[in-house]
């Protein structure tokens, strides 16, 4: 019996592909011990536990950005993290560490380096961050969400996405996922989303264009997210939701999308053959705009800047496109082109080949 020890968490980006991993190895061997360790504070101390898997918690410890009387302890502590993540290696006889990124995940890195078990690293965004960058140091099997992710011994496997999304029949759905919505079926339906939280962007330029949108031919279903700020413009066909507990659901009676570009929801998107107009998140480090390259190369999308992204934007240039029915669908298929529907079964291979007897006996297990 296989003991899989994955790490990682603090957000959803984290959080969501381990337990889509998690879940693919739990249908594929029922037998198996899969933990998962991670922070008190992040996603994974609800969402994990939720699926059904345990969870070993560690500290929080994130790197210090200054030199202050943080970074002076940071030494200290990371020996200590390490310390016992490796006692968990060696109390569970575990056989591969999966990290995912994270706070929890650089600790659990050096660990399974020092306890001499096969390490699978995945990163989900185009822009890698720091713990996978360094734990890339420690192992050739290194999957990337992204082509052309800048990070050591990448190789390509796509995102393990929600089994909801991977086995998505968008034509068969469609049907009800329309009445789920309250929708008519002689209109297309666009679908805008600037995710749980929403975007303030998207919302307000959105809302005021909605008149625009429908007079066009098309009908919106608007996701605002729980902070919107916007009221219902009180146009027909023009439908807000503030959360969406279904989003597969509106996946699949969607024909056209306006988003930010995570890398679930570009991966999401791409996998179903959504095409979309991408506004990315414009604080951060900029990976949003890294995660929608591929499929606005591939001619799958469009990208705008979100402080380009106003009511005039809209007018002069998605209203003429969600007119010309025969671009939309060519977006389509260059979105579908783009797209990983396997990317669970993809990482999987990778931690089996990470496991091979060959492998272990170069490790001394």
């Amino acid at each position: 019996m296989t003991t899989y020890l994955l790490a990682g968490g603090g957000t959803a980006g984290h959080v969501n592909p381990l337990l889509a991993v998690a879940d693919g190895l739990r249908a594929r061997d029922p037998e198996a011990t899969i933990l998962v360790v991670g922070t008190a504070e992040g996603l994974e101390a609800r969402l994990v536990p939720e699926r059904g898997y345990e969870l070993l918690t560690i500290p929080k410890l994130p790197f210090p950005r200054r030199p202050n009387i943080d970074a002076l302890r940071f030494p200290g502590r990371l020996r200590r993290t390490v310390a016992a993540v490796v006692a968990m290696i060696r109390e569970h006889r575990v056989d591969v560490v999966i990290g995912f990124g994270g706070y929890a995940a650089a600790p659990a890195y050096t660990a399974a380096r020092r306890a001499g078990v096969p390490l699978v690293i995945h990163e989900a965004n185009a822009r890698p961050g720091l713990a996978n960058r360094l734990g890339a140091r420690y192992t050739p099997y290194v999957g990337v969400a992204f082509h052309h992710t800048p990070i050591r011994n990448a190789r390509f496997v796509g995102m393990p996405l929600r089994r909801e999304i991977e086995g998505l029949d968008r034509e068969t759905l469609r049907p009800a996922a329309l009445a789920e919505f309250g929708l008519v079926s002689d209109r297309p339906l666009l679908l805008v989303t600037g995710g749980s939280l929403g975007a303030r962007r998207i919302n307000a330029t959105m809302s005021q264009s909605a008149e625009d949108v429908v007079a066009a031919g098309w009908q919106v279903l608007h996701i605002t997210g729980a902070k919107s700020e916007i009221s219902d413009p009180g146009v027909d066909h023009y439908h807000l939701l503030e959360y969406c507990s279904r989003m597969e659901l509106a996946i699949a009676a969607a024909d056209f999308a306006v988003s930010r570009a995570g890398s679930a929801t570009v991966s999401e998107l791409c996998a179903v053959g959504l095409p979309a107009v991408y506004v990315p998140y414009p604080v951060g480090n900029g990976e949003q705009r890294f995660n929608a390259a591929d499929v606005v190369r591939a001619g799958g999308a469009v990208m705008v800047d979100d402080a380009q992204f106003v009511p005039a934007w809209v007018h002069e240039h998605l209203v003429p496109l969600l007119s010309d029915r025969h671009r939309v669908d060519d977006l389509a298929a260059q979105s579908k082109s783009v797209g990983v529907s396997d990317g669970t079964a993809r990482v999987i291979a990778l931690i089996d080949e990470a496991l091979q007897p060959s492998v272990q006996r170069v490790r001394g297990r």
